[in-house]
């Protein structure tokens, strides 16, 4: 068997079964993906799929543990060919980051532009996702880093490393009631009103549901959006009132009216995660360097390859990070 025969099994898998599309994946043909599956299935002795005619109906129960295996082999090819990679100083690749909406919008271009000066022959993939979806691509394999937010606990799934604190600012119409109070409203004020936020907001384990649960009152979600530009957007329309973080605000907001939020909305974190099993390539760890300059990217690799324990600096606020880096 060869590394291309496993390589086609996975994808064959990863597509749903589906093998034109298993075959576009990995830019082949259709006819040869089927021939190299062929022979594989003859060199074990079984089939690794039930068929119905010429399609595939189901993983056989022997192929279940094929593909397992497969899997890890490939994984480990690619952790070699990565470090191999790293060993010459060869920068040349694809870096897959999954990421919600706002940070993609609003954290990212800035370091992502800086890695592609310094290494212009990376190319660098964007997966905006909702923010329960994000740890799933990187589990997935679809991602080599994700980049998320969480309200203080640590995400599972990998190295977190801790990039900056950021708060959560409330929006509203210069003509809205709460435009004048000067000060943050409470959760009880805000309950009076329709609200605008995040599509996590809805979740049970939402920190934002919690905080309202604490002052025992029920927020009134008229909306959620994964993206903040939307969020203001329909502020504007006079859909409610707003609930966003503070990086998604810039100076096109002249029309309306930002408040810090109420003290029980907990300040969040962003995190960056990296898979432990994978060699992650040096752009990787560079990228996350220049988000949070405060985190060395030899740092990051010792912890990685078990050489330190993680111990990481106390991340900063968002507008410190930002000045820090306009510096």
């Amino acid at each position: 068997m060869t590394l291309t025969q496993l390589r086609y099994l996975v994808a064959i898998v990863d597509a749903g079964l589906n093998i034109t599309l298993a075959a576009e994946r990995v830019h082949a043909t259709q006819p040869g993906l089927s021939k190299q599956l062929k022979q594989l299935e003859e060199e074990l002795g079984f089939q690794l799929f039930m068929r119905r005619g010429r399609s595939l109906e189901a993983v056989a129960p022997a192929g279940e543990r094929v593909i397992a295996h497969a899997r890890r082999i490939l994984e480990e090819a690619a952790n070699i060919r990565a470090y191999a990679a790293n060993e010459r100083g060869e920068h040349v690749g694809r870096l897959v980051l999954a990421t919600t909406h706002t940070q993609a919008r609003h954290v990212l271009p800035g370091a992502i532009a800086s890695i592609r000066r310094a290494w212009p022959r990376i190319s660098v993939h964007l997966e905006p996702v909702a923010d329960g979806e994000v740890l799933e691509q990187l589990a997935h394999g679809a991602a080599d880093l994700a980049v998320l937010s969480t309200a203080g606990q640590v995400p599972d799934g990998g190295l977190a490393v801790p990039l900056f604190r950021w708060q959560r600012k409330v929006i509203v119409p210069r003509t809205h009631p709460l435009a004048g109070i000067g000060r943050a409203p409470t959760l009880i004020e805000l309950s009076r009103y329709p609200l605008v936020s995040y599509e996590s907001s809805i979740r049970p384990e939402s920190s934002l549901r919690r905080a309202f649960a604490g002052e025992g009152v029920e927020p009134q979600m008229a909306m959620t959006a994964r993206d903040a530009d939307l969020i203001k957007t329909y502020v504007r329309a006079g859909m409610g009132v707003g609930l966003l973080a503070e990086m998604a605000l810039g100076t096109q907001e002249e029309d309306l009216v930002v408040l810090p939020a109420p003290a029980a909305i907990p300040e969040c974190i962003a995190w960056a995660v990296l898979p432990r099993s994978r060699v992650s390539r040096d752009y990787a760890l560079e990228l996350i360097h220049a988000i949070a300059p405060q985190v060395d990217r030899h740092d990051v690799r010792r912890v990685l390859e078990g050489n330190a324990e993680a111990d990481w600096p106390l991340p900063p606020g968002w507008i410190e990070l930002t000045q820090t880096l306009t510096l």
